[in-house]
């Protein structure tokens, strides 16, 4: 009974090493997923193509974000537009520049090598412009005659705006590093200079200002291409 029981010792003791040997032995997967960080630069074509069919608009913008971490980007646009506004009662043309900084977050789930995004993005928007009134109707309560038409010619330099701004969008990876993006945009304005005898019909970033609310819509398309730095 001794030697039987030493004899299932010795047994037990052989199948664990060769147990633990096995495991041992099992490849461990030391596949590891890594993020890549850059500089996406890219373009915006919505602009361009509205310029193509809208004789009254011109317009371009360039963008740009940086991946700071695993779902937050940081990110800038820059652009420029002209608007015309030719009218019954009205004519004017506003012109220039503006800036928008900000972050998108990232709210996708990528399978292993994708670097698609669904995001929700913040900015903050900077708008410097002129506006140029030509021409304008003087309003008549009696119609029997027609009402006169004054040509101004006046301009209203060095004005500014700000606002807040809500996008939400989407970039996917048509080919390696070169991306397609569409958003759409939620404004709320902030303050705006606006001119003597004269308010503000467009701000450029902004679009169209009404007198009957703070807010604003957009939309942007854009192709870019991310140039890679690191990864991590």
């Amino acid at each position: 009974m001794k030697f039987k029981a030493i004899l299932l010792s010795i047994i037990s003791i052989l199948c664990l090493s060769s147990t633990m040997m096995a495991q041992e032995s099992e490849p461990v997967d030391t596949l590891q997923t890594k993020i890549k960080h850059g500089l996406r630069l890219g373009v915006d074509i919505a602009k361009p193509f509205r310029s193509f069919i809208d004789s009254d608009y011109k317009g371009f913008q360039i963008l740009g974000d940086f991946r700071y971490n695993k779902n937050m980007y940081l990110a800038a646009e820059l652009g420029n537009e002209t608007k015309n506004f030719y009218e019954k009662n009205l004519n004017a043309i506003t012109s220039g520049s503006y800036i928008k900084l900000g972050v998108n977050f990232n709210t996708h789930k990528n399978w292993l090598g994708l670097n698609n995004s669904i995001y929700t993005g913040l900015r903050y928007g900077f708008a410097t412009f002129k506006q140029e009134l030509l021409a304008y109707q003087v309003y008549v309560v009696d119609q029997t005659f027609p009402a006169n038409t004054v040509i101004s010619n006046t301009e209203f330099t060095g004005l500014t705006a700000h606002w807040l701004e809500i996008q939400l969008g989407l970039k996917t990876e048509i080919a390696k590093n070169i991306f397609i993006d569409l958003h759409f945009e939620l404004k709320r304005k902030i303050i705006e200079d606006t001119p003597d005898n004269f308010g503000n019909i467009y701000i450029p970033g902004f679009n169209q200002v009404n007198d009957f609310s703070e807010f604003g819509v957009g939309y942007g398309y854009s192709i870019s291409y991310l140039i890679p730095i690191f990864e991590n």
